[in-house]
């Protein structure tokens, strides 16, 4: 952490739509008195999440729940509906010059599909060196060195460069992502699913890695996963999304011992875990409503064990319950 506690990454009010406009005939339908409207899906609503310096930001919910979105926006790849972004403190939309190149080479993402990630026309030289001879991290005469520095620090072996993508097995095709977002020195890694494609055996591998490069380099993360048993083992804190919305933000101890959000305690009796021998697991019910039209008030309403009549006509607010503990529940505003 920083001495003034300023956020190295920090989103205000977040919130992308995606709109399907209505095609020429479906306005000439509308026109003629059809109900047909444009189809608009809120991914992210009015988040609120800082990452710290340093700081392994978990970022857990159901496929679909608007993770990968939030995490795009977060690196500029998606712009965004609404809401700020802060880089160190300063606001994105204020950048300029250096301080924008800093901001685009600082944070990184790596993607969830280790294939099509990468350019399939591209060897592994062109995929990993590219940016650094673009951004003057190096020269050309000296591009073999660096490459075989970064390769051998993403456990990659440097005689590989002439190789194609479709050469690799899907392990080996995350560790190039990696050593891709590696290679302009990067500060902030935005981390999509990074493990998902992959086999178990292979998933330890690539976590051991993000752990000893986070380690080794101070690295600051916000890894994003629909897998509680992987944040759990990576992440300082867990922020848990439900359809857009950013429901519970704490400490991996306090997330995984006393989950204070109907949500989370829902994902959690999910995880199977060697202490709960015996239990029988329910999975949480209901399917997640379609974001097309989500409910009204809480979002969770429909699916939710404790729900009040409150949650299905009012938006809960975010809440601070406890020092560095925020929901955004009706039950934290109890009496």
């Amino acid at each position: 952490m920083n001495e003034n506690n300023t956020p190295y990454l920090q989103c205000e009010g977040l919130s992308r739509a995606f709109v399907k406009k209505l095609d020429f005939a479906g306005r000439i339908a509308r026109s003629l008195g059809s109900n047909m409207r444009e189809e608009r899906v809120q991914a992210v609503d009015s988040v609120d999440l800082s990452v710290m310096p340093g700081e392994v930001l978990g970022l857990v919910g159901e496929s679909g729940c608007g993770k990968s979105t939030l995490g795009r926006m977060l690196c500029g790849i998606l712009p965004r509906s609404e809401g700020k972004i802060y880089y160190k403190g300063q606001d994105v939309d204020t950048l300029k010059g250096q301080a924008l190149k800093e901001y685009n080479v600082n944070v990184q993402m790596i993607f969830q599909d280790p294939f099509a990630s990468l350019n399939p026309r591209k060897r592994v030289r062109k995929i990993i060196g590219e940016a650094p001879l673009f951004h003057k991290l190096t020269t050309s005469s000296e591009l073999n060195d660096y490459l075989a520095k970064v390769m051998l620090r993403c456990g990659l072996d440097p005689s590989y460069t002439h190789r194609y993508p479709h050469q690799f097995s899907g392990g080996q095709r995350q560790r190039i992502g990696i050593a891709r977002a590696m290679a302009v020195q990067p500060e902030c890694l935005v981390c999509d699913e990074s493990v998902a494609a992959l086999d178990v055996s292979i998933q330890a591998q690539i976590l051991n890695l993000f752990m000893e490069l986070r380690n080794e380099l101070n690295l600051t993360c916000l890894f994003i996963s629909h897998d509680l048993g992987v944040v759990e083992h990576i992440s300082d804190r867990i922020a848990v999304m439900y359809l857009g919305r950013v429901v519970e933000v704490a400490s991996v101890d306090d997330i995984f011992n006393n989950p204070f959000h109907p949500y989370t305690k829902a994902l959690l009796n999910e995880v199977p875990r060697l202490d709960r021998r015996g239990v029988d697991f329910t999975p949480l019910e209901g399917e997640i409503p379609s974001p097309l039209d989500p409910p009204s008030g809480c979002h969770f309403h429909p699916r939710c064990p404790r729900v009040m009549d409150i949650c299905k006509t009012e938006k809960p607010v975010d809440t601070e319950v406890a020092p560095g503990r925020r929901v955004c529940c009706h039950l934290a505003t109890m009496p």
